[in-house]
């Protein structure tokens, strides 16, 4: 089974720095769009970063300039660097991809279990 497994949330303090990873695993064929989103408290879920298997990305303008997501197409992990935080940016970080793999053997989109983040002094 598809397994996503984030790490590197935490404590930060307003202008720090925190970098994301997520790692799939599993029987995995190929991964198209791979990408972070965030959830605060009493928000909805909301699109931080998604990156394509060619590099291209793209970003929520909330984060535009902070933020860089980049992936390690070998190892089908996606990172998210996020630079400049800012309280506004404490959620939980939850990473999503989407990917051919065991057993369903076609396109479909897999979340993690997410992580942490908290900005504050």
């Amino acid at each position: 089974q598809v397994q996503l497994v984030e790490s590197g949330g935490g404590l930060v303090q307003p202008g720090g720095s925190l970098r994301l990873s997520c790692a799939a695993s599993g029987s995995i064929f190929s991964a198209n769009v791979m990408g972070w989103y965030r959830q605060a408290p009493g928000n909805q879920r909301e699109l931080v970063a998604t990156i394509i298997s060619g590099g291209g990305a793209n970003y929520a303008d909330s984060v535009k300039g902070r933020f860089t997501i980049s992936r390690d197409n070998a190892n089908n992990t996606v990172y998210l660097q996020m630079n400049s935080l800012k309280p506004e940016d404490t959620a939980v970080y939850y990473c999503k991809a989407e990917l051919v793999a065991f057993p369903r053997w076609r396109l479909s989109d897999y979340w993690g279990q997410g992580t942490q983040v908290t900005v504050s002094s």
